[in-house]
């Protein structure tokens, strides 16, 4: 199979059949053996009812119905786990992706041999306000936090080899830092594409200026996972040991200073007088706690089960 289009989707029931009709077009001029996966992240409206139908008109069209609305990443881990296509596509379903692109992300993929590559939405249709200022904010942080370099990190329009997406995790709220996830994985060829943004035609944003917030902290997360992820012990462990042993030098220097000057029949003040010997004595506990969260890390890690982040109400043609 040529491709498989993963489709995330919230209470998108305007624009589904307008987006299913543009895609087929675009598979049957270009000869492609195809999928698309439409996963409903537990929407209110009809949304579901319309991929039944088209999945019984159409036996290409796939479907998942979460119970409730799980988040963007809990959909894509489920499309990606059941994606087939040498290469997949992933696009929002609110028309503001442009379906005439698949076929140059295909070849890049395909000829040109990227791993990922990304869409850039150069030339935007959103509030600058609200989404286009913090957007070029947010993307400059990425950058320099995960030394990927792309100019839009959070494009829906990505296409990636079938291998890239069996071998990432993504959680939380990390679908907008999937190239770094890639990267870290250990795929390399990253590209970028200039790709048509669209103005939405239905409905309204399902996200709001919190989403830029959610993705600072978890840029935070992904610059510390993807260095101290697999050994927490290397960071918590040095900075505990670290920090207990200044304590204990600088308690060991008060006590035996206070030796000092006794011998030699100077003044002193009880050790319990002196403020550095509770610093010493704070420095001493955060670093003992600092090496407990290490090596509690490392069991975590080591005994933890992947469960399910997500249900599944329904599916169809899967």
């Amino acid at each position: 199979m040529n491709l498989s289009i993963v489709i995330p989707l919230l209470n998108e029931e305007e624009s589904l059949q307008e987006l299913h009709d543009w895609i087929i077009s675009v598979m049957k001029t270009n000869n492609y053996s195809y999928e698309v996966i439409f996963i409903d992240d537990g929407s209110t409206d009809n949304s579901w009812s319309i991929i039944e139908r088209l999945s019984n008109e159409n036996p290409n069209i796939k479907g998942i119905h979460f119970l409730k609305n799980f988040g963007k990443s809990q959909a894509l881990h489920a499309g990606f786990a059941r994606a087939k296509g040498d290469v997949v596509i992933t696009m929002d379903a609110d028309l503001q992706d442009n379906p005439e692109e698949i076929p140059e992300l295909y070849n890049m993929i395909i000829n040109q041999k990227f791993d990922l590559v990304s869409g850039w939405k150069k030339k935007r249709y959103d509030s600058i306000v609200s989404k286009n200022l913090p957007s070029k904010l947010f993307n400059w942080a990425a950058r320099k936090t995960s030394d990927v370099q792309l100019n839009d990190f959070n494009c829906g329009l990505k296409a990636y080899k079938n291998i890239v997406v069996k071998n990432i995790e993504v959680s939380g709220e990390m679908h907008r830092y999937i190239p770094v996830l890639a990267k870290n994985a250990g795929f390399g060829k990253i590209g970028e594409k200039v790709v048509k943004h669209q103005a939405r035609k239905y409905g309204e944003t399902k996200f709001g200026m919190e989403r830029f917030i959610n993705g600072f902290l978890d840029l935070i997360t992904i610059w510390f996972l993807s260095r101290f992820g697999k050994r927490p012990m290397h960071l918590f462990g040095a900075l505990g040991s670290g920090m207990f042993v200044i304590g204990f030098l600088s308690a060991l220097f008060i006590g035996v200073n206070k030796l000092i000057r006794l011998y030699n029949d100077y003044p002193t003040i009880k050790v319990t007088d002196n403020p550095w010997f509770y610093i010493s004595l704070t420095t001493m506990i955060l670093g003992t706690q600092l090496f407990l969260a290490g090596f509690l890390g490392e069991i975590i890690l080591k005994t933890k089960s992947n469960e399910g982040r997500y249900k599944i109400a329904k599916e169809v043609n899967l």
